[in-house]
């Protein structure tokens, strides 16, 4: 599994293609060749990941229960919207224009990586949400990653 590090300004052309930067793409060798799947995520944003990454999801998504509604909803409001994302010859990806409207995306965006997986915002919504990090980030830490017995760093 690979993890992502880095966080990245991008611009929007008018028909919904971004760039990825080139720091990011030394990141991706596999995009090109497998290709990237673009999806909602559960906050108003979009999430990016290697094909690789998107199969092992689903993998997990299907050894739920499909018998059951819950599962059943799951599953559907999970992959609702994912598509897979190719680089074109200027390193472009094309953003589906229902996903850019469920995210509130247009003209500039945030790539955040988190992980395994990267995160599109709009950028107001992404300065919005770390205008509102916890007062105290480490109780939020604590209470999080106080159980695992691992240290981050002090």
């Amino acid at each position: 599994m690979s993890h992502f590090l880095g966080e990245f300004d991008c611009k929007l052309d008018a028909k919904g293609r971004m760039m990825i930067p080139s720091s990011l793409k030394k990141q991706l060798p596999e995009a090109e060749r497998e290709g990237l799947v673009i999806n909602r995520g559960f906050e108003k944003h979009l999430v990016i990941y290697t094909k690789r990454e998107w199969d092992n999801i689903t993998e997990e998504l299907s050894k739920l229960n499909v018998y059951e509604k819950k599962s059943r909803d799951f599953i559907r409001y999970f992959t609702r919207g994912a598509t897979e994302l190719t680089l074109d010859s200027a390193n472009r990806i094309l953003f589906p224009k229902v996903l850019m409207e469920y995210a509130g995306i247009s003209g500039e965006v945030v790539l955040s990586c988190v992980l395994n997986k990267i995160e599109v915002w709009a950028k107001d919504a992404y300065d919005s949400q770390l205008d509102n990090e916890p007062e105290n980030f480490s109780k939020l830490a604590e209470e999080v990653m106080g159980s695992t017995g691992r240290r981050l760093h002090d």
